[in-house]
């Protein structure tokens, strides 16, 4: 079978998706109603494998790429966030001051994609902080699938 293209599937799919990830509906609902839209071959299976997040198969640069000097460290918030967990990279051969990118991620947390995106900057001569905003509750929850780093801000 051919794989699943964004043109084969309906908008309503995505909008049901964003339903989903932004808690307005529960999954148990978004699985349900899926199952409408899983007709002539597509199934519920494949068009969730097609919406939720891929990290493992998206990375462009390894974590432990040894071009980088990459560590997670952790920080005081001034501002009465508390400790901030944050990913730190640099490129190993650096040798004078580089300029700097901070790395904001989405309502996810400090997710998979946004570690590998602050690792691709540090390796194109930035040195990057990524700090995980969701750190005061808990940090990333591991998995988006399950709604956590939303429902935090709810």
């Amino acid at each position: 079978m051919k794989s699943l293209r964004k043109e084969d599937i309906k908008q309503e799919v995505f909008d049901l998706y964003d339903a989903y990830a932004h808690n307005r509906i529960q999954r148990r609902d978004f699985v349900q109603k899926l199952s409408v839209y899983a007709v002539g071959g597509i199934t519920v299976g494949s068009l969730m494998s097609f919406l939720m997040p891929n990290y493992q198969d998206t990375f462009l640069v390894d974590k432990n790429n040894p071009e980088l000097d990459s560590e997670f460290i952790t920080y005081n918030s001034t501002r009465g966030g508390g400790v901030i967990k944050a990913l730190l990279s640099k490129p190993k051969s650096a040798t004078t001051k580089l300029p700097g990118i901070v790395v904001v991620h989405e309502n996810r947390g400090l997710n998979p994609y946004v570690e590998d995106t602050a690792r691709r900057a540090a390796l194109a001569g930035f040195i990057t902080i990524a700090p995980d905003a969701l750190s005061p509750l808990g940090g990333y929850p591991g998995n988006d699938d399950e709604g956590k780093g939303y429902a935090a801000r709810t």
